[in-house]
């Protein structure tokens, strides 16, 4: 496969930049969504466009349901342009849709009016860059070869998809070429802007470049109406025909000689195309020359309005072209000192996540139900993968992942509901569990035992063998109250030292019998772990609930007076309550 290399494809100097108006925006996450380049970052409510990574595709723009995204030129350096009257204007053709019902006489006439040396319509460059495909095209050596005229597709290759580079056609944007055509004839010192709807076209040979948005802010700024213009040219108008060019620089010879579904021509829309086309190269299959465009031409940008409106578009440019000129319309002393040709080399980003941190945030995210990954598109990605990576780029934050935040919720309501020292239910379960048992009893018509047990002398272990010492008695405790209550029973640690246990279907004689349990056993678990006798013991205070007691005492407040009353007798004892 052949490739000419005629210059370097220099990095965007000069373009628009994609921002977001914090006033407007309310983070419905629709831009999130449609951005090819993922150059969106998300923290909490706050989103901001990553331009380092943004292709300035604009599909962002239509999707914001709030018109929050902002398209920015550089309309400062624009004006100051104007301002010193030697400035050269390329002015896209896709004006006369968007300045319409005026005329492009009228809106020539208004750029020169604000201060402009000279308007040229973007024919140039088309030609020039026709010009240069035909001569690939005239090389039977190349298998697969894909328009790079699109900075949009130029761009998205470098980031996504670096195996396509090769197969990038050598040639530069018609801005760029008319640009230095311009430069060529007038001299190198000649500024030049640019006005139109893919404004990262024109590289360092375009000065500054506007939106057609901007550029009626210019003209207004310079108190020109378009409107008022006259509606034939003031001055002799530069060449606005075209002898090889379509617009967007491809030849109409191509066009006309090659079907569009060719072997050797492929006509493709959306940047979702790539995918697949640079499988089919890794694969070594030839696919002719791939005319490929993140959309339906500069009339379908995003920046020119609704796509109910293109065919409306095409119609308007299409009655302001001019006949097509018998001749070629470039200056072929000029052309040969013009270098349309471009290398694209492959550039280090070192962007890439790390493996590693992309799973450790699949980990924090966790698994759906059925055991494969949520994909729920809550966070405004596609995947959780894809989320996990823009996490690592510090692009969006665990916050925007709904699965994860329900599942830290549930950790918390969990680590709410146990003890971390015991493992034992905590108090605020305790009272949704004794609410709940008590309704159950009034139901059946069954009792159920209560038990409120205190570790004597803890304070004691605590103070005498420290607090990892009083830890451990408490653990041990909880283990043995574990041991004695059956798994249809409740027990929880009601806070410091003291437990609750309660005892379904169970009156106070059982209770009494299970309380006996406990305070031995925490008397055996006290010699066990080698404290004095006597030290390690446990008071249980024994109450009962009973669903045929009308207007009874809270069932908890008997089993804890109860408690005392085995305090007051001499601890390590078991006392019942009065209910």
């Amino acid at each position: 496969m052949a490739h000419l290399s005629r210059g370097h494809y220099a990095p965007v100097d000069n373009c628009v930049e994609f921002k977001i108006d914090t006033e407007l925006c309310v983070a419905s996450l629709a831009c999130v969504r449609v951005c090819p380049a993922d150059a969106v970052a998300v923290e909490a409510d706050t989103i901001r466009i990553v331009d380092e990574s943004c292709t300035r595709c604009g599909i962002c723009l239509p999707a914001c349901p709030h018109d929050a995204i902002l398209a920015l030129g550089d309309l400062a350096r624009a004006t100051e342009l104007a301002l010193g009257g030697k400035a050269a204007l390329i002015l896209s053709v896709e004006a006369a849709a968007y300045f319409y019902p005026a005329t492009p006489e009228q809106v020539v006439n208004a750029c020169y009016a604000a201060g402009f040396r000279m308007v040229h319509r973007g024919v140039i460059g088309d030609e020039l860059v026709a010009q240069e495909y035909l001569k690939l095209w005239g090389d039977e050596e190349w298998g697969t070869m894909i328009r790079s005229t699109c900075p949009v597709i130029v761009e998205t290759v470098r980031k996504e998809y670096p195996e396509l580079i090769p197969y990038l056609a050598p040639v530069q944007t018609p801005v760029a070429a008319e640009a230095r055509y311009l430069k060529a004839m007038y001299g190198r010192s000649l500024p030049v802007a640019y006005a139109g709807v893919c404004l990262t076209e024109g590289g360092p040979d375009v000065d500054a470049a506007i939106t057609f948005e901007e550029l009626d802010t210019l003209l207004d700024k310079r108190r020109v109406r378009v409107s008022d213009q006259p509606n034939y040219f003031t001055r002799i108008p530069e060449e606005r025909r075209r002898h090889w060019s379509t617009a967007g620089g491809l030849p109409l010879e191509l066009l006309t000689q090659e079907r569009q579904s060719s072997r050797r021509f492929r006509k493709v829309r959306g940047l979702g195309a790539l995918k697949p086309i640079a499988r089919a190269v890794v694969e070594r299959i030839d696919l002719g020359f791939v005319d490929i465009l993140p959309c339906e031409g500069c009339l379908d940008h995003p920046l020119l309005g609704p796509k109910d409106e293109l065919f409306r578009r095409r119609e308007i440019v299409h009655a302001t072209e001019p006949p097509r000129a018998a001749a070629p319309v470039v200056e072929p002393e000029v052309a040969r000192r013009v270098t349309v040709g471009a290398v694209f080399e492959v550039r280090r980003n070192g962007h890439a996540p790390a493996p590693e941190a992309v799973d450790e945030v699949l980990a924090a995210i966790g698994l759906a139900p059925n055991g494969r990954p949520w994909d729920c598109g809550a966070c405004g990605y596609d995947t959780c993968r894809a989320f996990a990576e823009a996490a690592v780029q510090g692009r969006t934050t665990l916050r925007s992942c709904p699965p994860y935040l329900n599942r830290q919720t549930e950790q918390a309501q969990q680590q709410a509901a146990v003890d971390a020292l015991t493992g034992l239910a905590t108090y605020r379960v305790l009272r949704d569990r004794l609410g709940n048992e008590v309704a159950r009893s009034k139901r059946s018509g069954e009792m159920f035992g209560m038990l409120f047990v205190d570790l004597d002398n803890f304070k004691q272990v605590n103070d005498r063998f420290g607090h990892e010492a009083g830890n451990e008695v408490l653990k041990s405790a909880a283990q043995e109250l574990g041991v004695v209550v059956r798994s249809t029973d409740f027990a929880a640690r009601y806070g410091g030292d003291e437990f609750v246990v309660l005892l379904v279907r169970t009156g106070v004689e059982g209770a009494v019998g299970v309380a006996e349990k406990v305070r031995a056993r925490v008397e055996a678990m006290g010699r066990r772990l080698n404290y004095p006798d006597g030290l390690v013991t446990a008071s249980v205070g024994v109450a009962a609930f009973d669903p045929a007691v009308p207007e009874q005492e809270d069932v908890l407040v008997v089993a804890d007076r109860a408690l005392y009353r085995a305090k007051a007798g001499g601890r390590n004892r078991v006392a019942t309550g009065d209910n």
